[in-house]
């Protein structure tokens, strides 16, 4: 996990932990829906939702592949 949040640290990207009596979570819902939103949309690819893959680099080829898909799809396509 260390190099994980060295990783996330790198990107400027902050964790996001509602705690009692600290943040409320009507505001932490905020950032939260983003990330469900982005997870329901990767929930769409079979592959992905039952890991078939045994290989890390394999898994991640997928979820790469996933998302490059789904972010083309929401893309304004001219008609």
């Amino acid at each position: 996990q260390p190099d994980l949040r060295r990783f996330l640290r790198r990107r400027r990207i902050a964790g996001r932990i509602a705690r009692r009596g600290v943040e409320s979570t009507e505001r932490l819902g905020r950032h939260r829906w983003k990330i469900e939103r982005t997870i329901a949309w990767l929930d769409g690819y079979r592959r992905l939702t039952v890991r078939y893959e045994r290989n890390g680099r394999n898994f991640l080829g997928f979820l790469c592949l996933a998302a490059a898909i789904t972010c083309w799809k929401k893309l304004p396509h001219p008609t």
